[in-house]
């Protein structure tokens, strides 16, 4: 199941690449970031921080609404800003005492993968991936909408894509949260009037545990959390997702 391969596949990515070590050098910032590669000084790699917490980033897969590997994602891990990945680790400790465990689809963003999001978005013709994403919202109109943007507080490096997922015996299973994960439609705004039940109960059992560690909500998408105050408020990135670009 692809639950459990990205626990595995994280950790064995760390364990070819973990060891490098390395104190970086100084952080870029500010708009001029996104031009280039820039160093990830002060960003961590989260399986290291906690190994607990699930790993399933999709963008480094072809199961997302591009339908392939999207650019800048060249392995399948989760980098964040240290302060970020601390108070995730917070966060994971409480959600483990009550049976659960964190899950991540997505956390530091290269601008690179904006920027192909957005040509997606624009390419009228590829709707591969309507039926599963999108298939109430019109592609037209994921940009107009705010589905899409050109630029994204993931890269920044505070910003995370989070669900919960059970620990019982077995597979370890996504909790139901009324929609998947980066389902464009009103569904998925966190206080949607259309989601009650167990759905509900999750969406705020995930929203309470990250905000008591800092974590704030984006009201439209209730997957998505930024932890505040950001470790580089006024940046975005665009090094590549991967082990090196943390341990130079």
């Amino acid at each position: 199941m692809a639950v459990v391969a990205g626990w595995v596949g994280a950790l064995g990515v760390l364990g070819a690449a973990g060891a490098a070590g390395g104190a970086g050098v100084p952080v870029a910032s500010g708009p001029a970031a996104a031009d280039g590669p820039g160093p990830a000084a002060g960003f961590a790699v989260v399986a290291e921080v906690d190994p607990s917490i699930g790993q399933e980033m999709r963008y480094a897969t072809p199961r997302n609404f591009t339908g392939a590997v999207v650019d800048g994602y060249d392995e399948p891990v989760c980098l964040l800003a240290r302060s970020a990945a601390e108070a995730l680790r917070r966060a994971q400790r409480e959600v483990l005492r009550s049976g659960y465990s964190l899950l991540v689809y997505d956390c530091y963003r290269p601008q690179r993968a904006v920027d192909r999001f957005v040509r997606w978005a624009r390419d009228g013709a590829d709707q591969r991936t309507k039926a599963e994403f999108y298939p109430e919202v019109a592609k037209d109109r994921l940009i107009p909408e705010g589905y899409i943007a050109e630029k994204s507080g993931h890269s920044r490096g505070s910003t995370l894509d989070v669900t919960l997922v059970g620990l019982g015996a077995g597979r370890r299973e996504p909790l139901d949260m009324g929609t998947p994960f980066d389902y464009f439609d009103p569904l998925a705004h966190t206080d949607s009037p259309r989601v009650t039940g167990v759905a509900r109960e999750h969406r705020e059992l995930l929203g309470r545990v990250l905000g008591g560690q800092g974590f704030v909500n984006l009201p439209e998408e209730w997957w998505h959390f930024t932890y505040k105050p950001e470790a580089f408020p006024d940046a975005y990135f665009d090094f590549p997702v991967s082990v090196a670009s943390v341990h130079r």
